[in-house]
């Protein structure tokens, strides 16, 4: 049966959410360079030529502290994807980049609702559920981190602000719940101790020598006697000598030195 090579750091796992970032930077620089606006190419609910926002609203922002408030956990996020789940990234990229906006189209309200703020949300949401559900240390130790650094996100995905698309947050929310609970497999392998294995055997392990038959810890294993054999001349026959091992413990007087 295969075995499921350790997780390795490796370039991709950091240069696509970059990438990811730096075509949103670019998006704006072009809208800042030549003076245009292209929040009409935004998802606009309930209209269908509102559905090309599901493509190109992530890139869009509307000023410099958008941005840049989205960039960084799109980054930190997304490389957190790519590391820990690389054998289903791009699929939950991908369909959740599209489920976020498609939902997103159903819900929202009649605006053009522009940013990454979704993604940010569905990544945030799948971390976190994905490693709670995963019941793996190192998953469920990295959805509390979620929680610790991207707790407040929780507070946007109500309609406290006018100017905030909640359901754009809501949406990547729920998006990152189902496919949290759609892709089941576990990417991080479960380490077992050697006691934990089918394979172990008490009697051949070295440290439970350590220890007597009542369970007692003892401070060094029984010591076995060892034979050597030595060639006999000819004509005679062969003798066994025994060779006895002593053992010599020395311990440290708690005694000062002035005392002894």
């Amino acid at each position: 049966m295969a075995t499921k090579k350790p997780l390795e750091f490796t370039l991709d796992v950091i240069c696509y959410p970059l990438l990811f970032v730096f075509m949103a930077w670019v998006v704006f620089w072009v809208e800042t360079r030549f003076k245009v606006n292209l929040n009409y190419l935004g998802i606009l609910p309930q209209k269908i030529e509102g559905l090309r926002g599901v493509i190109f609203a992530p890139f869009i922002h509307s000023s410099l502290k958008h941005l840049f408030n989205n960039s960084i956990p799109l980054v930190v996020l997304g490389t957190a994807l790519f590391y820990f789940y690389r054998t289903i990234r791009w699929k939950v990229f991908f369909l959740g980049f599209v489920l976020t906006g498609l939902l997103t189209w159903l819900i929202g309200r009649p605006a053009f609702h522009i940013g990454g703020s979704g993604i940010v949300y569905l990544l945030a949401s799948f971390l976190f559920f994905k490693g709670i559900f995963s019941k793996q240390y190192q998953l469920t130790a990295l959805a509390l981190v979620v929680v610790f650094v991207y707790g407040s996100l929780l507070w946007y995905l109500f309609p406290i602000d006018p100017k905030i698309s909640w359901e754009g947050h809501l949406s990547g929310f729920l998006v990152g719940l189902v496919l949290a609970l759609l892709f089941k497999k576990n990417p991080v392998e479960n380490k077992k101790f050697e006691w934990e294995k089918d394979t172990y055997k008490e009697e051949e392990d070295e440290f439970m020598n350590y220890f007597d038959e009542e369970g007692n810890f003892i401070e060094l294993p029984p010591q076995e006697e060892l034979f050597e054999e030595t060639e006999a001349p000819a004509g005679e026959e062969l003798e066994t000598k025994k060779r006895v091992i002593i053992t010599y413990t020395y311990k440290k007087s708690s005694k000062p030195d002035s005392e002894l």
